[in-house]
């Protein structure tokens, strides 16, 4: 017997009041965040809108080119992940539409010819970066039903109705909220024993001669695809390639190989214990549900093995009934993962200033115009033009790769807060910098780590600083001391 194709209602918004028609010719999947075939409540909701009307299934997968921060190493990372989707899709009872914006505003109007048509349109409900304006957009200037589902963390966002201070505060919650979730992850497979009805060409003909899609041979050469667009080719492809084959072999080898001694050396540059699953999660190519679903079948877990909700404590470790290494794993996926989806979701401004705690903000005030030692131009910072090994090769990496070690991620960012003229700058540094190199940047998961610098989900801390005030505080030379770096600086002290 298939699974149920239900999705739990937390996770549908219906974002118009227009109906939905069931004289239409398909049903619209309009793939943006979660850009994945598996392990995908959007898929699964438009898969069960499909069953249930009798109607084919379309999957758009779209990107821009005139979105802030579009360069080739965010582009290539899409592409790639588009090339799996469409190899796959050629198993499956479904029609995938993978469409590369050649100019800015060229792909205008394609969503909404597509709806012309649609039963409904099923989106994806991610709450950072441009995409929630586009989706309220959309909605407002079509004739038929838009729904957009949450398929991004193990707690649907509207579970939650506060934003939460700490992550131990939103430990807590998640102890005491997160069991009955637990055994509803979506499908790994939703077609599986279903039967839909194919799609005519006909009815995409017209469209498909106005807005050309690429074809898979295409896709297999994405470096001529991107010569031609007109993104930041400064940027280079990153060293990790994209997609969910990809995403699985990295997620294969993190469970087989490395997490054992996540818990012990994930903060040891030298070390091979990080996931490295951040891009993947960012991007949809892999599902929190997924990595989850396959480290509790490592650890033989079930539900049984939770501690008692009425006895938690907000504490990291004991609450899951997993191995210790699994248990600090799951923290980093789920506790301070998602406590960036429920910043997001709930505060409008949560990329800017104003949303810092207000004792970080009142210390950071008093502490403005303090000397600063060492005052950088975002240039200098840029090209790694600083006094600091350290910082450079952190800084080296994010440049040339598309990522950071995560603990000098920290580092890096308090440097910058050091050394720019003011925080307000600082801040506008971090994004800048974090957004346009990082694959996994545009994230909420990185709005936190960069606010985290500056006194988010943090307390204040003695003795105050120059600069600083009463945020926590990080050196370069305390961190040579506590951590194996050696082959690291090595590797990274100069640019590759």
């Amino acid at each position: 017997m298939p699974g149920s194709l239900e999705v739990p209602a937390v996770r549908i918004v219906k974002l118009n009041n227009q109906p939905l028609r069931a004289d239409g010719e398909y049903v619209l999947y309009w793939m943006t965040a979660n850009r994945r075939l598996s392990y995908n409540y959007s898929l699964q909701r438009a898969v069960e809108h499909s069953v249930t009307l009798g109607r084919p299934l379309l999957i758009l997968e779209a990107i821009r080119s005139d979105y802030r921060w579009a360069s080739d190493r965010i582009h290539q990372f899409v592409l790639e992940g588009m090339r799996a989707n469409l190899k796959r899709s050629r198993d499956l009872p479904v029609t995938y539409l993978p469409y590369i914006e050649p100019s800015g505003g060229a792909g205008r109007g394609l969503v909404e010819e597509l709806c012309r048509k649609a039963c409904v349109i099923v989106g994806d409900d991610f709450p950072c970066f441009f995409l929630p304006a586009v989706n309220r957009y959309i909605a407002s200037i079509i004739g038929v039903t838009f729904e957009s589902v949450d398929s991004n963390g193990l707690l649907p966002m509207r579970s939650a109705s506060q934003v939460f201070p700490t992550a131990y505060a939103f430990r807590r919650f998640l102890q005491k909220n997160l069991g009955p979730e637990l055994p509803r992850l979506p499908l790994r497979n939703p077609f599986e024993g279903r039967r839909l009805p194919a799609l005519s060409d006909v009815h995409l003909t017209p469209i498909l001669q106005q807005w050309l899609c690429v074809s898979e041979e295409e896709l297999e050469n994405p470096d001529r695809i991107l010569s031609r667009l007109p993104i930041d080719h400064q940027v280079q492809p990153a060293v990790m390639e994209g997609g969910s084959e990809a995403g699985d072999r990295r997620l294969q080898r993190f469970l087989q190989v490395q997490l054992g001694k996540y818990g012990t050396d994930r903060n040891h540059p030298d070390s091979d214990a990080a996931s490295g699953l951040s891009p993947y999660l960012h991007f949809g190519h892999v599902s929190a549900h997924q990595v989850f679903a396959q480290l509790s079948g490592q650890e033989g877990w079930t539900t049984d093995r939770l501690a008692d909700a009425r006895k938690t404590k907000g504490s990291r470790e004991g609450w899951w009934g997993m191995s210790e290494a699994a248990e600090s794993f799951l923290d980093e996926l789920v506790t301070w993962r998602e406590l960036g989806f429920n910043m997001c979701y709930q505060q409008a401004n949560y990329d800017q200033y104003e949303s810092l705690p207000s004792w970080a903000k009142q210390t950071l005030a008093e502490h403005a115009n303090d000397p600063r030692p060492y005052c950088y131009s975002f240039e200098e910072l840029d090209e790694s033009r600083t006094h600091d090994r350290v910082w450079n090769a952190a800084q080296n990496q994010l440049v040339t790769e598309g990522r950071m070690h995560n603990y000098l991620r920290m580092l890096w960012g308090k440097k910058i807060l050091e050394w720019s003229p003011s925080p307000q700058e600082a801040l506008d540094r971090l994004i800048e910098l974090n957004n346009r190199y990082a694959v996994d940047g545009r994230n909420p998961n990185s709005y936190s780590g960069i606010f985290w610098v500056l006194g988010r989900y943090d307390r204040a801390w003695g003795p105050e600083r120059p600069i600083y005030g009463k945020i926590r505080y990080m050196t370069s030379d305390s961190t040579v001391r506590k951590l194996n770096m050696t082959g690291y600086l090595r590797q990274y002290s100069k640019r590759l």
